[in-house]
């Protein structure tokens, strides 16, 4: 093992995000995690009726770039609610533009659009690639869309050195849009159509076809350097994409561990595996879409038992949240300062820019308290902005929501850092609403 005395579900979750760099890869590898642990791939443009079955586990994607799994209790019917634990698989990057090829000054370089809101700083003089989906030609006729990821730094954001700008350090900010263009290599040849010849040809080869076989992609910049364990005891993560991807992992691991598709009676249990969030969320594969309703209408579908089923329901957003750092404790309110590796902590907003209410709140206290584990809390200060995350869009279907998250250093970095401990306890608590949701939900009376 390559970290003898760290925590088991931290190494597991670095493979994960290491294998990956954009969120049709990390939709992949959840698909192939649950189909692992039993799950049967399903289609949303098919007929359920007589696919889906009591005591089954079953999951579905959308534009492979979101996923939805759930298990059936055996004596499932309609208008059973649904236990939830939502995330999102997009993170912060750098978007190759449609028409990207660029060049100045000798160099071959890269158009990009920022995606979300990165620390764009950090980006800079790293180790960068190129990961996504490309539209290819099929020798037998049609089209489809393969997954690819470079392995070896091909680009760079060089920063200009200290000898040609004294001031650097005393207050850095570049153009995002002059300032900010990778380089790709030296120019050696013609430059024509969208790309550089030289990039296509380099994914063309990494596919194993002909350059002209490729039709479109949709590609990303991501750092080289794989994630890693850090700290004296092995206590932290150094990683990109934990912003969400540790939540990501966790959900897909509580389900595909999961002992409800065996039991009698209960919820549906079920993950929601957004892209998107980082943007808004609006999207086909996006919280605001019609994954989560769509799947209430289709498990219940007349307006009662639909009505019963989301009553009945309860859902956990999941997302990273921050830490007190060090170096900057009086960016946080006085009381509520979290620390890595001492438990999940519950977000609150009183302008439900998270969606956690005293009810929900209880719940999740409840469900950790099963497994053994802390809570902490986190409200933002007065004087801040506060973020906000899948919850308060789901929330608005009518399904009893909190916020939760794991406690992290430099969110939006190309490089950030958790808490290893936490990864298990992320996963502790989302099996312990898997196991136990419904009958707690039995034991409280709220109308």
């Amino acid at each position: 093992m390559l970290y003898p005395s760290s925590p088991e579900a931290a190494t597991r979750f670095i493979k994960f995000v290491n294998a990956s760099p954009t969120p049709f890869h990390a939709v992949h590898n959840a698909a192939l995690r649950l189909e692992k642990a039993g799950f049967q791939k399903i289609r949303e443009k098919d007929s359920w009726e007589n696919e889906v079955q009591p005591g089954g586990k079953y999951f579905f994607t959308r534009n492979q770039s979101a996923l939805v799994a759930f298990t059936l209790p055996q004596k499932w019917k309609q208008g059973t609610g649904l236990s939830v634990v939502a995330t999102h698989v997009d993170s912060p990057n750098l978007k190759i533009r449609p028409i990207s090829k660029r060049s100045k000054s000798a160099y071959l370089q890269v158009g990009v659009e920022t995606y979300g809101g990165g620390i764009w700083h950090s980006w800079l003089d790293r180790d960068l690639s190129i990961a996504g989906r490309v539209v290819i030609a099929e020798k037998t006729g049609g089209f489809t869309s393969k997954l690819l990821k470079l392995d070896r730094p091909i680009l760079r954001i060089p920063t200009l050195a200290i000898h040609l700008d004294r001031n650097i350090n005393e207050s850095f900010k570049f153009n995002q849009e002059t300032e900010f263009v990778p380089i790709l290599g030296l120019i050696e040849d013609h430059i024509q159509d969208n790309h550089h010849p030289a990039l296509l040809s380099l994914l063309a080869g990494e596919l194993s076809i002909a350059p002209e076989e490729i039709h479109d992609f949709e590609l990303s910049l991501y750092d080289t350097q794989p994630a890693c364990l850090g700290g004296l005891n092995n206590e932290f993560i150094f990683s990109p994409r934990m912003d969400n991807l540790v939540s990501s992992f966790c959900a897909v691991e509580a389900i595909a561990e999961a002992v409800q598709a065996t039991s009698l009676e209960g919820n549906v249990n079920c993950i929601a595996l957004f892209n998107h969030e980082e943007i808004g969320s609006v999207s086909s594969s996006g919280a605001e879409s019609s994954l989560v309703p769509s799947l209430l209408n289709r498990l219940s579908p007349t307006p009662s038992t639909l009505a019963q089923s989301i009553a009945n329901s309860f859902l956990i957003s999941a997302d990273m949240g921050h830490a007190l750092h060090p170096n900057y404790s009086s960016k946080h309110e006085e009381k509520h300062k979290p620390i890595m590796n001492r438990g999940i902590v519950i977000k609150t907003n009183a302008k439900q820019r998270y969606a956690s209410d005293a009810i929900s709140t209880f719940i999740v206290k409840q469900l950790v308290e099963r497994k053994g584990g802390r809570v902490q809390e986190f409200e933002v200060r007065n004087d801040m902005a506060c973020g906000s995350t899948v919850g308060p869009m789901l929330s608005k279907i009518g399904i009893r929501t909190v916020d939760v998250g794991n406690a992290m250093l430099s969110m939006h970095s190309i490089r950030e850092t958790a808490g290893s401990h936490d990864v298990q306890n992320a996963i502790d608590l989302f099996s312990s609403l898997f196991e136990g949701f419904s009958a707690l939900d039995k034991e409280l009376s709220v109308d």
